[in-house]
């Protein structure tokens, strides 16, 4: 389909979703609902291919955020290749361990972007109002990389935390340095606790701008007990091959998670347990994400937070009465 057939159909299933749904959809949320559409008729044009005859053809490229990356590209290239029709895959650095069963993965990207996004040769890109997805398999990264190297006496318990702008704006979602404290306080006693909130220079990052949390410097005064994952990958970098491999290992072994909205709550999402995820805002609520969607990831069970006294009521509940 050349571009000018695109854009023709983009607009006629504009014009589909206005009348469809006009009065009953907000209209910042119609986009997802016409690229939804849009998504599924491109993926009928590889009906035959994907299903009659079956050649190892599917070349798959993606180069946005990395949350979007787990939730829908890796599942696609996944199902392709149980499908026995991948034939390559294209990402960006440290992503060789995610894509572990692509027989050739290229690490051709050196910074993510928003435009990859809106990949629409993956049958659902960004957020939907379907996620009745029928080229998605869940990838076994826990079962893949459990291991026994990071193992402690007592059991893991994950914060994956991020300080980031959001929407063009200042950081909405994070754990404060005393929401933090509560945490700890509360579970240090139960669990080994790994704090993750990784560095530029260990990770692809992507356009929104990070700022300076201190977080670090307050854990290391206040509670030198907690593990630093940034920290255990300079005393292991013999045992791995990035970091994003070592954050596989680590994740793979563990059961609890508390994690923040994007990138840090998807991947958390892939390792079953408990993933307790605070998401102030985002387009994920309008279209019941964290538990329509992330829950597929793995099996694991999604608590959504939405305000930092709902924290602190989920870890009472699930993870110190739990």
């Amino acid at each position: 389909m050349n571009a000018t057939a695109k854009s023709i159909l983009k607009k006629f299933l504009s014009l589909c979703v206005v009348i469809r749904y006009f009065n009953k959809v907000k209209r910042p949320y119609l986009y997802y609902y016409r690229d939804t559409y849009y998504c599924k008729l491109i993926q009928l044009t590889y009906f035959i291919k994907d299903y009659v005859t079956k050649p190892k053809y599917k070349e798959i490229s993606y180069h946005g955020e990395f949350g979007t990356e787990i939730m829908f590209a890796l599942p696609f290239a996944y199902w392709h290749y149980k499908n026995k029709t991948l034939k390559s895959t294209k990402s960006s650095k440290f992503t060789k361990e995610l894509y572990f069963f692509s027989e050739n993965h290229e690490e051709c990207f050196d910074k993510r972007n928003n435009e990859g996004n809106k990949n629409a040769e993956i049958p659902r890109i960004l957020f939907s109002q379907d996620y009745d997805i029928s080229k998605w398999e869940r990838v076994p990264l826990k079962e893949k990389y459990a291991n026994d190297i990071f193992v402690f006496e007592k059991p893991i318990l994950i914060i994956a935390n991020k300080y980031n702008s959001e929407w063009g704006g200042p950081p909405i979602s994070f754990f404060s340095t005393e929401l933090l404290s509560f945490i700890i306080d509360n579970l240090k006693d139960k669990y080994t606790i790994i704090y993750s909130r990784p560095q530029p220079q260990n990770i692809t990052i992507d356009e929104n701008d990070t700022y300076e949390l201190f977080d670090l410097e307050f854990l290391s005064s206040n509670y030198p007990e907690v593990i630093h994952l940034d920290d255990l990958y300079s005393k292991n970098k013999s045992k791995v091959n990035n970091f994003n491999h070592l954050q596989l290992m680590v994740y793979a072994n563990a059961d609890r998670f508390i994690s923040i909205h994007g990138g840090t709550a998807s991947f958390a999402s892939y390792f079953g347990g408990i993933n307790l995820i605070l998401s102030k805002q985002g387009v994920e609520h309008y279209f019941g994400c964290f538990h329509k969607l992330f829950p597929q990831l793995s099996g694991a069970r999604i608590l959504h937070a939405k305000t930092d006294d709902e924290v602190k009521k989920y870890v009472t509940e699930y993870f110190v009465n739990g």
